[in-house]
């Protein structure tokens, strides 16, 4: 891409660069993925006659959305020889992004996950609609469906979202207060400060890829909770720290052990208590944090 800089095909494709790797992602739950969806997009994006596009930001979403359906459908067979249990690729988001409740919502591994439960185009359908307020007319060029085929697909995606839709977030202040009290339990081993800041119906997921250990299956409860955390900790063969961010909008934990990351906790808060924690050790999804650049929205 550096060899147009400056050219206005480059000019656009950057101005909405941040947009297509959202709607890629959302898509995707992979962050790896997106950035090759993005190359794609731009090899074809480069060879179209600026003349004949009316807008370019409803071109490029097209042709970023054709494209994660070819990925995504790609993407299901690895799924299905995954180890253990999936979780999104953590995406480390602007500390900003967790004050724009909608965003954060959408971004949050909660909701990746219910994503996980429709169709390729369903799930594109969702994303455009719901998440960037796409017109039917444009998804419809995207998805290659008439208008009136993705008004439907709209209605059965958002119906099913809903049963499954994650009860409403506490605020941002609430939030951090709770990821306060989680990291000071993790880092003392203090079994009543865990106790204390767990929901009563709490669920852990890791994913560990088949190389890193990580639970088998959800665990649910505070008691069983405590004793995964607390055995991590113990299991550590080195210096264990941990250190706050934002990833997918919502407050976690970057755990590291030697200075190297060795997993992400992003935690669900509700009514200021953690009700889920979805922890990746796979580190083939972490390769990406220490030298990303957190996303920003515009």
């Amino acid at each position: 891409m550096s060899d147009h800089a400056g050219d206005p095909a480059t000019e656009t494709f950057v101005a909405h660069r941040n947009l297509l790797f959202t709607v890629a992602y959302e898509i995707l739950g992979s962050a790896a993925d997106t950035e090759d969806v993005l190359q794609e997009t731009w090899l074809r994006w480069v060879k179209v006659d600026p003349g004949q596009v009316r807008d370019p930001r409803a071109y490029l979403i097209r042709i970023t959305t054709r494209q994660s359906l070819n990925r995504l459908r790609a993407m299901q067979r690895r799924k299905e020889a995954y180890v253990g249990p999936w979780l999104p690729e953590p995406l480390r988001t602007a500390p900003d992004t967790a004050e724009n409740v909608e965003l954060a919502e959408s971004l949050s591994m909660a909701m990746m996950l219910v994503l996980e439960t429709l169709s390729p185009t369903e799930r594109a359908v969702f994303v455009l609609r719901e998440a960037f307020d796409v017109s039917y007319d444009e998804i419809a060029a995207a998805v290659d469906k008439s208008s009136a085929a993705v008004r439907q697909i709209a209605h059965r995606a958002r119906r099913h979202v809903e049963a499954r839709r994650p009860r409403k977030v506490v605020s941002p202040s609430e939030s951090r207060a709770a990821l306060e009290a989680f990291q000071r339990a993790v880092d003392t081993s203090d079994l009543r400060g865990l106790l204390d800041v767990l929901a009563p119906d709490v669920v852990v997921l890791s994913d560990g890829g088949g190389v890193k250990q990580a639970a088998a299956r959800p665990i649910v409860g505070p008691e069983k909770a405590i004793r995964f955390f607390i055995g991590s900790v113990r299991k550590v063969g080195g210096t264990l720290t941990t250190e706050p961010t934002v990833i997918n909008g919502s407050p976690a934990l970057l755990f590291r052990v030697d200075g190297e990351i060795d997993g992400v906790a992003a935690l669900r808060i509700e009514d200021a208590l953690v009700t889920g924690v979805y922890y990746v050790r796979n580190p083939e999804k972490l390769s990406r944090l220490e030298s990303e650049t957190a996303l920003t929205l515009q």
